[in-house]
């Protein structure tokens, strides 16, 4: 039994029957079913009537085609996705990330652990992930540009500020918020809170960018005065990376003890 109950194992042979191929998502799901192992034996009325079953299953899984010029007028054909995961609490959020290793099974991963991250923020927000296969690395602005405008034509029939606000995640900057947003606006001739981590000029919030990073340290600050009533001053750190995040934990934590 690869978990200790049997409800929860029935559930993510389930699971893996409908996703054979998505190994991200699989381990994702094995991961919550065997954190839930206690919660499930006090209290098995929970989880009678569907309700993991459910969560486990996004509501909508979109795939589209992303037709876009390059620099030489060359037509070039990448693949784009959102999973809108769950709604429960409200409408779906959740970033979109461009990058080479995106695919149907990481998009899937994404947008079900989103779900419960946005939760924990006491947020009416529900959970989706999507993004594409495209890399914006080594484009130049105009292919971008195209790019995003290509991906935001299919997509802006299925996100509103009532329904799905997508944000930035990897290879998602202001730059490519900005020509997705401004794509949108134009698509639906009327400018409204539908995505998140636009640049100021267009509205966005000041901080956004180092938000994440620093939001790190001072969530590291909290649990190691809770924990361990201490604090990161005098503390060796390990960050991994170099981008968005990366810089601004190491830019905060420094601030925090400037002998870092």
């Amino acid at each position: 039994m690869i978990i200790n109950n049997a409800y929860l194992s029935e559930v993510y042979e389930m699971a893996r029957r409908r996703d054979p191929n998505k190994p991200e998502f699989l381990q994702a799901v094995l991961e919550l079913l065997r954190s839930l192992v206690p919660l499930v034996e006090k209290q098995p009325h929970l989880f009678k009537k569907g309700v993991l079953d459910r969560l486990i299953e996004p509501e909508r899984f979109i795939q589209f085609r992303v037709a876009w010029k390059d620099r030489d007028n060359n037509t070039r054909v990448n693949r784009g996705y959102r999973v809108q995961f769950n709604s429960s609490l409200g409408p779906y959020k959740g970033g979109l990330r461009f990058h080479r290793t995106v695919t149907p099974s990481v998009i899937k991963f994404l947008g079900f652990e989103q779900t419960f991250k946005n939760s924990l923020t006491g947020l009416p927000l529900g959970g989706a992930k999507g993004g594409s296969d495209f890399d914006p690395h080594g484009k130049t602005d105009d292919e971008v540009m195209n790019f995003c405008q290509s991906f935001m034509s299919e997509l802006f029939r299925h996100i509103g500020a009532s329904t799905d606000v997508p944000a930035g995640d990897i290879g998602v900057g202001n730059r490519e918020i900005g020509y997705l947003y401004g794509q949108y606006c134009r698509l639906m001739n009327i400018s409204e809170g539908t995505m998140t981590g636009k640049g100021i000029f267009a509205g966005g919030s000041l901080l956004r960018t180092e938000a994440t990073g620093y939001g790190l340290c001072y969530l590291a600050e909290v649990i190691l005065g809770k924990l361990h009533h201490t604090s990161l001053e005098g503390k060796k750190i390990i960050v991994s990376g170099s981008g968005n995040v990366a810089l601004y934990v190491i830019k905060k934590a420094q601030n925090l003890d400037p002998a870092l």
